[in-house]
């Protein structure tokens, strides 16, 4: 701007002034304007004689100012509109908690006493109970509650949940802090780079919509695309007519009601044109079913449905479409022989919806699967599938090095080289760098190496959470070094190999029937309490007395010397325990003989062979059928054996 004095016959001299113009709060400026001049300047030119001309800069020359700061000063002003619906004296003592920023939630409910959740636990907010009065208060601030029973504030994240009555009268209020977090998709930055077509996948509470949402801002503002919200309670853009800005640039299709989200899907894709749609929830067949064809448009999708592994939403009828589906297939006799499977199989019905799966397994922590319907394949397989696991790093804020699991289902060699296979896979240098990376050794003897099969390890996890064991037990993907092998049942009768290799490892087994919670932690207990002494039953005889131990030994060196050495007969010793029967094999090892791991009703024992067992080759036919049917009884257990291994009391040595 150019400011000329007046006229004069002595000066026409002009004088420049710099000006700048604050910004918006909410608005970032390309450049920062600075003042090459003092606030108050005095003149003496002609015209200005006497007079000082003061300028008031609207723009500081100070550093500008930092983001961070912007985003928890908009928390804060957002945080006290929630606060707001509460009494004073609540809003009082729910202020001066030093968890502030954490807050989960605040619950009301009539004639019960006020509850602030933090992260480390429930806050009694007043000792006098909720009135009536104090729900009408908040329930005045917030919009209208839909038919879902849920509000909100205008242009916040906050979601406000209502508890009726049988009259539909409000009665009880969940007020639930939204939190717009930058940078909480960077974990899967590269995958919406790439236009990856993503399925987020959690419970409740873990972070799905806050991941969905930053993927919408990133989409929208760093990549420039055209971004449509389908936001089903409005929880991804806020309450109110004008989205929020943790949105950025993206639009936002509100659903006046939940069972017409379907039909809002397609009205946006035939209306508003996007390259990318962003659902939140998935929950019905319809849905799903509209989502598939809009990703047969060839629309990048990104959406969440609620669940703990793939394997929930592969054995959900409602969204199996979103994985492929899910049919049964019969086999023929050959093709059934080859594969060493049933004639009757499951199999992916079509191609995926999604391209790649996410499970959330903590705000920090991500389950990517690159390749969703590689995955699908390998759980109707009864395989592990392939995942990567991502981690931010807090110090850094990076992300650190992914872990890879091996598909052993693509192994079909022998017994043999069928776990020689899996030991150079788990002995290969970039898997190591990366399992060292989580600062994890499986050959902790202070832990128990347990090799799933047909079971995800989510759901042991989970069961073993409830039983506050997690750091007593660890997982791994070779089979040579595990020490319990837990199979789902229906999985392990079709495997021969992996039977062969559990035998020739001596490992213990524990079947289950189904992966249900229930029948896992009982299969737990039953490992728990068979090895109650910190599962180190293989470093150490301890848990065995000495006269159990001076028994078995007596009876194996007995049998050695008097009836397999001298007669050449093989000879059954009684069934022991498991320890019990490592010792055994120890002793027996010293007399170059071998032995054989027998499985029946009556528990597991060992049986000795001479020297010259393979002289009756007839007998071998029906060692091997015996083997067959004691190896059938053993996995065909009944409901009140499930997930244990059996066993029986110790019999008494009989005299010499």
């Amino acid at each position: 701007m150019m400011i000329l004095p007046p006229k004069s016959k002595c000066c026409s001299l002009p004088l420049h002034l710099h000006l700048s113009f604050k910004p918006s709060p909410t608005r970032k400026t390309a450049a920062r304007i600075r003042f090459p001049i003092p606030t108050t300047r005095k003149l003496s030119l002609s015209g200005f004689k006497g007079r000082s001309l003061r300028v008031s800069p609207l723009l500081s020359s100070s550093a500008p100012p930092n983001d961070e700061t912007d985003s928890a000063e908009e928390f804060k002003v957002e945080l006290g509109r929630l606060l707001a619906l509460l009494p004073e004296d609540m809003r009082r003592k729910v202020s001066e908690h030093p968890e502030l920023h954490d807050l989960i939630e605040v619950v009301m409910d009539l004639g019960r006493k006020p509850l602030a959740r933090f992260p480390s636990g429930d806050f009694v907010l007043s000792d006098h109970p909720i009135s009536m009065e104090d729900i009408l208060h908040a329930t005045a601030q917030v919009g209208d509650f839909a038919v879902d029973n849920r509000a909100g504030i205008s242009r916040t994240l906050h979601r406000i949940s209502a508890i009726r009555n049988r009259k539909g009268a409000i009665i009880g209020l969940t007020c639930r802090v939204g939190r717009a977090v930058s940078g909480s998709a960077n974990l899967l930055r590269d995958l919406v780079k790439d236009g990856a077509s993503l399925l987020l996948i959690g419970p409740p509470g873990v972070g799905k919509t806050t991941i969905i949402r930053d993927i919408a801002r990133m989409l929208a503002n760093e990549y420039e695309m055209r971004v449509m919200i389908v936001d089903t309670s409005n929880e991804i853009g806020g309450d109110g007519d004008i989205p929020h800005s943790g949105i950025g640039h993206a639009r936002r299709m509100q659903v006046p009601h939940t069972d017409v989200q379907h039909k809002v899907l397609i009205e946006a894709v035939e209306n508003h044109m996007p390259q990318v749609i962003v659902i939140d929830e998935i929950g019905t067949k319809l849905e799903a079913a509209a989502a598939s064809t809009i990703a047969q448009r060839g629309i990048q999708l990104v959406a969440t449905a609620h669940g703990v592994t793939i394997e929930n939403l592969v054995m959900n009828p409602a969204l199996e479409m979103l994985v492929g589906g899910v049919q049964s297939v019969t086999l023929g006799d050959e093709e059934a022989s080859r594969r060493g499977v049933q004639k009757s199989v499951l199999e992916r019905k079509g191609p995926s919806t999604f391209t790649c799966g996410v499970e959330i397994i903590s705000k920090s922590e991500l389950r990517v699967h690159r390749n969703l319907e590689a995955t699908v394949d390998a759980i109707l397989a009864g395989r592990y599938p392939r995942f990567e696991v991502r981690k931010l790093n807090n110090e850094t804020n990076g992300l650190e090095p992914s872990l890879f699991t091996p598909d052993l289902s693509e192994i079909e060699t022998s017994s043999e080289s069928w776990t020689e296979d899996i030991s150079e896979m788990i002995d290969d240098s970039s898997f190591q760098d990366a399992f060292a990376s989580e600062g994890t050794s499986y050959e902790d003897e202070d832990h128990l190496c347990i090799f799933l099969y047909g079971i995800s390890e989510a759901s042991i996890m989970q069961g073993i959470k409830q039983l506050k064991i997690d750091d007593t037990i660890k997982f791994t993907d070779n089979i040579s070094e595990a020490d319990v092998l837990i199979a789902l049942q229906s999985k392990l009768k079709k495997n021969s190999r992996l039977q062969a290799a559990a035998r020739s490892q001596s490992l213990p087994t524990y079947v289950i029937k189904t992966s249900s919670l229930a029948q896992i932690m009982r299969t737990i207990q039953s490992l728990m309490s068979d090895y109650a002494d910190g599962f180190e039953f293989y470093e150490s005889d301890a848990k065995a007395n000495d006269s159990e131990k001076i028994d078995a030994l007596e009876e194996a060196r007995i049998a050695v010397e008097q009836r397999v050495i001298p007669k050449g007969e093989p000879v059954d010793l009684l069934p022991r325990s498991l320890n019990i029967i490592l010792l055994q094999k120890d002793l027996i090892r010293k007399y170059n003989l071998k032995t054989e791991r027998i499985v029946s009703e009556l528990g597991v024992r060992l049986r000795i062979l001479p020297l010259q067992s393979t002289a009756n080759e007839g007998s071998s036919q029906e060692k091997e059928a015996g083997d067959s049917s004691d190896s059938e009884n053993f996995y065909e257990l009944n409901n009140e054996t499930n997930g244990s291994a059996i066993t029986v009391n110790r019999l008494p040595l009989l005299p010499d």
